[in-house]
């Protein structure tokens, strides 16, 4: 095992295109480490670099304490599994796992120990002597595993191996190679382009955007601090909400102005966010997760004050809950932060219609009780948990925390 080691790393192609910018990030010996952002923002670049897969343009990485610029990918003691499976069809599961060891002319006795002991562990045992055509994906994915744990490597790279798995047994595979990595403890770097994998999996997960890092963190850490606005739109499912306010000091209460709407922002957003103080006749982004939203019938706790009102567009019923989607009399957010979370998700048509109209109105999502009683068509009361909202800087894009 080992420290995987980013050291002003950058990658430029040939025709001058910028994949990865001075990228710093360690990946700790025995962490499980998730690079993830919107397709295009050089995750699978940087991976690639570790793997030898790709030519470093500037800086160093280390394996261990090994500089690996120059170290051919074969020398690199690493172990990769793809997002396409890349089993041999003509193979059995035994002979797929063995393969490598094979070509590293490993003795007859030590593969046969090896092989049976992933196979062991990924509950492959009495698919041994089966071709991969007779297997699911599910199965097939975990001999791609098998493969690279009995290389037994210092480091697993690991590039969107669920993406071509059902929603289903995406979930279940996930928890397997937590698992699994937990129980091996070596060195994982995971891309994926799903936060859903990022927040479940990773130790720590770093975001990508247009080649830079922006925030490595806990999962948690991400969830509940975003260090700016595209940090908080891109992490949490169903997306944070981005509405434009301007920020009023009121008897000494600090007031945000949603179009023509009011919501006082209690004394638990201002203790967590004390430069909010200084926010007073600015305008900001309010970030506010669909979980900080409820029907506000089915929360007498939260007063009127921190109540927003809203028109039912669609009702989503879940059963264990009811994803609402209300409009709002207020201009949604349109930085160039919420435009690229729009671009990634397929809907930057929208947004930039939005922009050439001059919208006046903003589409929410809340998540609510599945006992509200909401229709379509409705105008609702809203209740906002203010003490779980966020506050960007609507020039920078940053999250407004701490004085400094």
């Amino acid at each position: 095992m080992a420290a995987v080691t980013f050291e002003g790393v950058g990658k430029v192609y040939a025709d001058g295109t910028r994949a990865v910018s001075d990228m710093d990030l360690e990946i700790r010996d025995g962490e499980f480490m998730v690079l993830v952002g919107p397709s295009g923002c050089g995750k699978t670049t940087a991976l690639r670099m570790v793997a030898g897969l790709e030519d470093i343009s500037e800086g160093v990485v280390r394996i261990g304490e090994r500089v690996v610029n120059n170290v051919a990918a074969r020398d690199r003691d690493i172990a990769m599994v793809f997002q396409s499976y890349a089993l041999y069809p003509h193979l059995t599961v035994y002979d797929n796992i063995a393969f490598g060891l094979r070509l590293r002319k490993t003795p007859k006795e030590e593969i046969d120990r090896r092989v049976r002991e992933a196979a062991h562990v990924l509950g492959l045992e009495d698919f041994l002597e089966r071709k991969p055509r007779a297997l699911s994906g599910g199965q097939r994915q975990r001999v791609a595993m098998g493969r690279a744990i009995v290389r037994e490597p210092q480091a697993y790279l690991m590039d969107e191996p669920l993406s071509n798995l059902d929603a289903k047994l995406r979930v279940h595979m996930r928890a397997e190679i937590s698992a699994l990595q937990d129980d091996l403890g070596v060195t994982t770097l995971y891309v994926t382009h799903d936060q859903v994998e990022a927040m479940t999996m990773g130790d720590r997960v770093a975001v990508m955007r247009k080649g830079e890092l922006q925030q490595v963190a806990p999962p948690q850490e991400l969830y509940e601090r975003p260090v700016n606005l595209f940090v908080g739109g891109f992490i949490g499912s169903p997306a944070m909400n981005m509405v434009e306010a301007t920020v009023e000091q009121r008897n000494g209460t600090l007031v945000a102005l949603i179009g023509s709407q009011s919501l006082v922002l209690g004394d638990e957003i201002r203790r967590a966010r004390p430069a909010l103080e200084h926010f007073a006749g600015r305008r900001v982004v309010l970030g506010i997760r669909p979980e900080s939203l409820e029907d506000a019938a089915l929360a007498p706790e939260i007063p009127d004050d921190r109540h927003i009102k809203g028109v039912v567009v669609l009702r989503e019923p879940l059963g264990s809950e009811i994803v609402a989607h209300f409009e709002v009399d207020a201009p949604p957010a349109l930085t160039e932060d919420v435009r690229e979370l729009a671009r990634d998700v397929g809907q930057e048509s929208t947004v930039q219609a939005a922009a050439e109209e001059g919208a006046t109105k903003t589409t929410m999502v809340g998540r609510f009780g599945p006992r509200s009683r909401i229709r379509t068509g409705d105008v609702i009361n809203v209740a906002v948990d203010t003490g779980s909202m966020h506050v960007f800087d609507l020039e920078t894009s940053l999250g407004v925390y701490a004085q400094d």
